[in-house]
């Protein structure tokens, strides 16, 4: 049978018992069999166990999982057939949904969430990089968290060709994978830079550093599937709570 991969995630059995401020218990379930199927865990075609057996294996009520498959289905990672069961039908290249996210506690591992704090459409700043067609850009604000922690500030500026408009309560924890499903978009090679900067004046208080502290920096550029680029984002990293990691396979 399979054997669900929570690593160091502690998934909580109620509500009561989660951290304020933390994800639905459906969402962390659903990022969960995400990165099992990126990871190679779950295969394309695989039937899940029964959702009565699943559930109590990751300790969570039967409605709370249905709410993860419903959502995994929306997605398109997911077929359930009445009186059948529920089959993972995975994307092409599944990997490529996490494949670049490189940040991980200083620990290592840690469950990649995120909390958007701000989405508006502006036009470009002078300062970025090149990028796109349009004049304008996304601009997508967001505090990612690793396994619950606060880890680090992203402020992501996506073309506007993409999109008139980007729906928040459409955007999933995967940034990439919502492009995928959402706006027909492939992140298919970023180059990351790596420097030092200063925690910018938008940083929540939940943000272990102040804003005007020292803190790596990450400048990406990303391409999408026929090579132009797509977007420019900018990371600020606690170095007191996550690190950067590249590993070559």
């Amino acid at each position: 049978m399979y054997q669900f991969f929570l690593g160091d995630t502690e998934v909580p059995q109620n509500s009561a018992t989660q951290p304020p401020g933390s994800l639905p218990i459906y969402v962390q379930i659903t990022e969960l069999l995400v990165r099992d199927i990126a990871a190679g865990r779950l295969i394309d075609g695989e039937k899940l166990p029964p959702e009565r057996d699943m559930a109590e294996e990751l300790g969570i009520a039967v409605g709370t999982l249905r709410k993860a498959l419903a959502e995994l289905q929306n997605r398109g990672l997911l077929e359930r057939i009445q009186g059948s069961g529920n089959y993972v039908r995975a994307i092409s290249d599944p990997k490529s949904v996490y494949a670049m996210f490189r940040l991980e506690l200083l620990g290592g591992g840690g469950l990649p969430t995120a909390e958007i704090l701000s989405i508006d459409r502006l036009p470009k700043p002078d300062g970025l990089p090149t990028f796109g067609t349009s004049t304008e850009a996304h601009r997508i604000r967001r505090l990612r968290r690793l396994s619950g922690r606060s880890a680090a500030l992203e402020e992501i500026w996506l073309d506007g060709s993409y999109a008139e408009t980007i729906d928040r309560e459409a955007v999933s924890e995967s940034l990439y994978l919502f492009y995928r499903t959402k706006l027909s978009l492939w992140i298919a090679r970023a180059e990351d830079q790596i420097g030092l900067d200063v925690v910018p004046d938008w940083a929540p208080v939940s943000f272990g550093l102040r804003p005007g502290a020292p803190a790596t920096h990450i400048q990406r550029i990303s391409q999408d599937q026929e090579g132009a680029r797509a977007e420019v984002s900018r990371t600020w990293l606690d170095h007191t709570v996550a690190r950067y990691v590249s590993r070559l396979k």
